[in-house]
């Protein structure tokens, strides 16, 4: 499979402002728009926000109001929504809110949408959400795309002002190969969420690059998969901080979903053997170590999956562990990786 090498792929950031023990979720805000600054300065090409709803340790749930907070305290880095979750919204609320951001910060902004709840059906309720509604989501996307159109005074009675008129970037996200073909259909960019949802990965990939159908966004695939990477400075440093990452989700599959807890020593301690196994699946694509472990490991990812773009999320409970990964992850990007290191 034809690949970019590691040096030349676009190196971006998912942050869901993830709120730690004992941290107010002010600080966790702050702390997102920190790592952003340092982002821009480092050469990452985006931050994307994601939209989730009651949970506790996750503060990004007003994605648009947090992006314009981030969008705001930078000047170059790209600042999108990974995604907003089209079903709990009208979409013509969606096109004047990234109206506004794009409108405050041209050529910046980012519109990726996912069609699942981002929540419980309890809390989709709550957002006056048809829990059915995401069937409907290609019909949605329709609508809220027609917004962004220049104004035609025969075909448009409702218009979004702002987002009339607006080049957004639609992207389209997903865990599975249904957003992978609309995706491809439409000739739209395709990210995949493969730093929780590995199993389906490759085929979502390979159906993407098989519909794909050019547009007058794109005249060829792209395709941006999300990973895991921590980087400390000895890999030993950088397992530490991973048994955090490690913590939120056995919290998942313990169904006790929470914030983010501090690293333990030995996580063999904390779970079961089956338990184990179960994060494991769900981390496949988690790369830990110092810069040239985390450099070896994406560089055979990239080759093996021919993606354009790696959307990074990097957990640690402490800031500046999380910002020296980031740093480190930006360094290994040109770091040399001998022959031994990429067999």
């Amino acid at each position: 499979m034809d690949h970019t090498p590691l040096k030349d792929i676009p190196f971006s950031i998912l942050n869901l402002s993830p709120v730690n023990q004992n941290q107010t979720i002010a600080e966790s805000m702050h702390n997102s728009l920190d790592l952003a600054q340092h982002a821009e300065k480092w050469g990452y090409n985006r931050m994307w926000l994601a939209e989730h709803h009651n949970i506790d340790g996750i503060a990004s749930s007003a994605t648009s109001v947090l992006m314009g907070y981030i969008a705001g305290g930078t000047s170059t880095l790209r600042v999108g929504s990974g995604g907003i979750m089209l079903p709990n919204h009208a979409p013509l609320a969606i096109a004047e809110q990234f109206g506004t951001l794009e409108t405050l910060y041209p050529d910046r902004i980012d519109l990726g949408l996912g069609r699942a709840p981002g929540s419980d059906q309890l809390t989709a309720m709550a957002l006056r959400r048809n829990v059915n509604s995401s069937d409907n989501f290609p019909a949605l996307l329709e609508e809220l795309r027609s917004y962004f159109e220049p104004y035609d005074e025969f075909s448009r009675r409702v218009r979004a002002i702002p987002g009339e008129g607006l080049d957004i970037p639609v992207w389209l996200l997903g865990s599975s190969t249904f957003s992978a073909q609309l995706a491809g259909q439409l000739g739209l960019p395709f990210a995949f969420a493969g730093h929780f949802a590995p199993a389906s990965m490759m085929d979502a990939l390979s159906v993407y690059h098989r519909v794909f159908t050019p547009s007058k966004v794109l005249d060829k695939p792209y395709a941006m998969v999300g990973v895991n990477v921590i980087a400390a400075d000895t890999n030993e440093k950088a397992e530490h901080v991973a048994s955090s990452l490690y913590l939120k989700f056995l919290s998942l599959i313990r169904n006790t979903p929470g914030r983010t807890q501090p690293p333990v020593d030995d996580i063999n301690e904390v779970w079961s053997e089956r338990e184990k196994m179960a994060v494991n699946d769900m981390l496949k694509n988690t790369f830990v170590g110092d810069k040239e472990t985390v450099a070896a490991k994406m560089d055979e990812f990239v080759k093996r999956t021919g993606v354009q773009e790696l959307m990074i999320n990097s957990e640690a409970y402490h800031h500046e562990d999380r910002l020296r990964s980031f740093e480190l992850i930006a360094e290994a990007k040109n770091h040399p990786i001998s022959a031994s290191q990429s067999n």
